[in-house]
């Protein structure tokens, strides 16, 4: 019987990145809401670990226990908006509303840092994943993808900041390069690797 791992989110874009990098590993990946399971906790924690297991918790406590269960919560955090704590960081998603555009809030955060040089624009993706495992264990990880915020929006790979948000060593923004470039060097992608290594050490 092959083991279930529920990932709570309804983001299908993270999804998609989720079972990409996670491929390979002898779980059936599926959404809370495909476990029949639908829970929205109100996200407030002080940081994107806490936040990420407010999430993980609601959903392993609302399921029969039986599978492990994961969630993540992740963000912009701006050095000179803040940063995690600032206007956008574990704030990010609701950063004007979580029903407002990405395009309009993209486009807001370049009002805001308009007249901010390059060298001030300093930037990270920041992405925690926690996991409950059938015991009851709770587990976190946390990784980061650094770089800048650009002066314009560009590019349509990504989703959400991307567009915004440039790499110096691509010359191109997270939305630029292609899915497989940016699994490899993503706070998510790397954050789901970091996990996949320790979850697959927890349950040997």
């Amino acid at each position: 019987m092959i083991m279930k791992l529920i990932f709570a989110t309804g983001n299908k874009n993270k999804l998609r990145e989720i079972k990409e990098i996670m491929a390979g590993l002898d779980y059936e990946i599926i959404t809370a809401a495909e476990a029949g399971i639908f829970s929205d906790p109100e996200e407030n924690g002080q940081s994107f670990e806490e936040n990420a297991l407010i999430k993980a918790r609601a959903v392993y406590e609302a399921s029969d226990r039986s599978s492990i269960v994961m969630a993540d919560d992740s963000g912009l955090c701006i050095d000179c908006m803040g940063g995690e704590r600032g206007e956008l960081g574990i704030h990010s998603a609701r950063f004007l509303g979580h029903d407002t555009s990405y395009d309009i809030k993209n486009r807001e955060v370049l009002k805001i840092m308009k007249n901010v040089p390059e060298t001030e624009r300093t930037a990270r993706f920041v992405c925690a994943i926690a996991a409950v495992l059938p015991s009851g264990r709770e587990i976190t990880v946390r990784e980061s993808m650094e770089g800048l915020i650009a002066f314009d929006i560009s590019g349509a790979n990504g989703f959400g900041y991307d567009p915004i948000f440039f790499l110096p060593e691509f010359g191109r923004t997270s939305a630029e390069i292609s899915p497989e470039a940016k699994n490899l060097i993503s706070h998510r992608g790397k954050a789901l690797r970091h996990m996949r290594a320790v979850i697959s050490e927890a349950v040997m």
